[in-house]
């Protein structure tokens, strides 16, 4: 009788193991998806020629809980009217910002860009100079004549509480997958 009960004890064992090894599998999968899968479709220009209007990205969630953004990272945002865009960190915590003469000054300083970002020939609210508070950020476009940005007033500086996460991976259109990188 012993041996009947054995059996079925083990039985139980096994469908017990795999159930947790189902439940395991289905949170990984979700930690994923909610943590580097999010996607966002670029909706415009403004971010030309890195992204593409109706490019879809991956968004990276996780990486801003444990560190704080860069300069020239590309991040996605929740505007005041709850629009999800995507621009690149220029300025950061603390710094003044400055745009004159088509360039970007940080701190006095004129800022050296990786190539391929335009020109800023509209200043807008960096003509004088911008100081940014403990959890401010200054966020523009790539493509700097046809971006809404913190040069706006219905953008401005932008929170670290607003910034919703990195944009790591292209995904589509499929003939220009790659990863994002911070240049």
């Amino acid at each position: 009788m012993d041996f009947y009960h054995s059996e079925d004890n083990n039985k139980f064992r096994h469908l017990v193991n795999w159930i947790v090894d189902i439940i395991v599998v289905i949170a990984f999968a979700w930690f994923l998806v909610y943590a580097y899968g999010t996607q966002i479709v670029i909706a415009g220009h403004s971010m030309s020629p890195l992204l593409e209007s109706e490019d879809v990205v991956l968004m990276d969630r996780i990486s801003y809980d444990f560190g704080r953004p860069i300069r020239f990272d590309v991040v996605v945002f929740q505007r005041e009217d709850q629009k999800m865009n995507v621009k690149r960190v220029i300025g950061l915590p603390g710094e003044t910002v400055q745009i004159k003469n088509d360039e970007i000054y940080i701190d006095g300083e004129k800022l050296k860009e990786p190539e391929g970002l335009g020109r800023v020939s509209l200043s807008g609210l960096a003509e004088k100079p911008v100081k940014l508070g403990e959890d401010e950020y200054f966020l523009l476009g790539d493509n700097r004549d046809s971006s809404e940005d913190s040069r706006f007033s219905n953008i401005g500086n932008v929170s670290g509480r607003q910034i919703q996460g990195k944009v790591w991976f292209r995904m589509r259109p499929f003939s220009r997958m790659e990863l994002i990188r911070s240049k």
